[in-house]
């Protein structure tokens, strides 16, 4: 199958990121070729920068697509696979609902069934994990990750950060709440689940005018077609009070988007097969 990726023109912006250039990656969903696509064309561009190199992914990494276990993969690289300096993996709701299922926790039995629900479409997945390592059917889902997926990425899946912050720019999966002190919101563990959450909020952070705190917050977690009925902005990936959207819609839309940040400006990457990129 071809994937393109287009680049957006360059676009003025407040960033302040000091001396790095900043990718970030928005969600995958089990979208593998099309993050395949993505990492090359981040690495042919990164190749051409001289000073410091850093990927972040928002989270979202899992399910609902045919590739999770390459798109898995590819997410553990390390950061000098494609010339970078540094890779920092952010959580997502869906890896916290498949950690809060593999955990012993009083949470657990909601999160798997969140998790393997049709919406979610954790069970995805799960094929793909159970056909990767067939001995391991009756196993845990924590045995059967390791055993699909290798020890290293087991380890690197269950230390993902909530956030990454760069000089005034804020990445986290779902967004913040405006009604919350924010490093106080972001200090939440992801073992206390709540649908209000880091990795979760969606309305009042997406319909809030208000700043925060002189920070711009770079997010995944909400697609376009959601975007565009909280916000009313016609471009879901357009910089506005202080929020940059990155989530493209992957198996609803074929597109993996992401951002290229820089002091002063950003643009916006997009992978997709050519028709789904017109």
């Amino acid at each position: 199958m071809t994937i393109n990726v287009i680049f957006s023109e360059w676009i003025p912006a407040q960033f302040s990121v000091k001396d790095e250039t900043v990718f970030a990656v928005g969600d995958v969903h089990g979208c593998g070729e099309e993050l395949g696509a993505l990492l090359s064309a981040i690495e042919e561009t990164s190749a051409e920068i001289s000073h410091q190199k850093r990927l972040i992914f928002l989270g979202d990494v899992i399910d609902r697509g045919p590739g999770n276990i390459k798109a898995l993969k590819l997410w553990a690289e390390p950061a000098g696979a494609r010339g970078l300096d540094k890779v920092d993996r952010l959580m997502g709701n869906h890896e916290q609902l498949l950690l809060l299922a593999m955990a012993d926790s009083p949470h657990s039995q909601k999160a798997e069934m969140m998790w393997l629900s049709e919406a979610i479409g954790g069970s995805v997945l799960l094929g793909e994990m159970r056909a990767a390592a067939p001995g391991a059917q009756e196993h845990t889902y924590t045995a059967l990750f390791k055993e699909a997926l290798g020890g290293r990425l087991f380890d690197l899946f269950t230390t993902m950060a909530s956030h990454v912050e760069i000089g005034n720019a804020l990445f986290v999966h779902g967004g913040l709440d405006p009604n919350e002190d924010v490093a106080e919101f972001l200090s939440h563990p992801w073992q206390s689940f709540t649908e209000a959450g880091w990795a979760w909020v969606h309305g009042e952070f997406l319909q809030w005018r208000g700043g925060f705190g002189g920070k711009i917050v770079v997010h995944g977690h909400t697609p376009p077609h959601m975007h565009r009925e909280l916000t009313g902005q016609d471009d879901p990936h357009a910089l506005a009070f202080s929020r940059l959207g990155l989530d493209g819609g992957t198996t609803r839309t074929g597109i993996v988007t992401g951002a290229q940040i820089e002091t002063g400006r950003y643009r916006i990457l997009r992978a997709g097969h050519p028709s789904k990129l017109q």
